[in-house]
């Protein structure tokens, strides 16, 4: 099914369990990111370069722990059943939004 001689960050189900991890953690990881954002303001940059700075920063770190949660739940799960979980987050997460409106 999965073939060892190639690495487990390298494999499919890890790079796409991986992005549906960072869209389901996207909007928890942004509230730390306002921190940032306030030190970018008093920084010597214009506010292109830090607006810039905050969206890729935000989905670098959206996408390291996406990659990192479904590392930890393929290898406690499986890689199937982890992607799964992160579809399950998302939805989860889309109807607590709405259910809030």
């Amino acid at each position: 099914m999965y073939d060892d001689s190639v690495s487990p960050l390298l494999q499919g189900a890890t790079l796409s369990g991986g992005l549906f991890w960072a869209l389901a953690l996207y909007l928890p990881l942004s509230g730390p990111l306002s921190r940032f954002e306030a030190s970018l303001e008093g920084g010597p940059l214009n506010e292109s370069w830090r607006q810039a700075a905050l969206v890729i920063s935000s989905l670098l770190l959206a996408l390291a722990v996406g990659v990192v949660t479904q590392l930890i739940l393929a290898w406690a799960l499986g890689p199937g059943w982890a992607s799964s979980l992160a579809l399950i987050s998302i939805g989860w997460g889309l109807f607590i939004s709405l259910a809030r409106r």
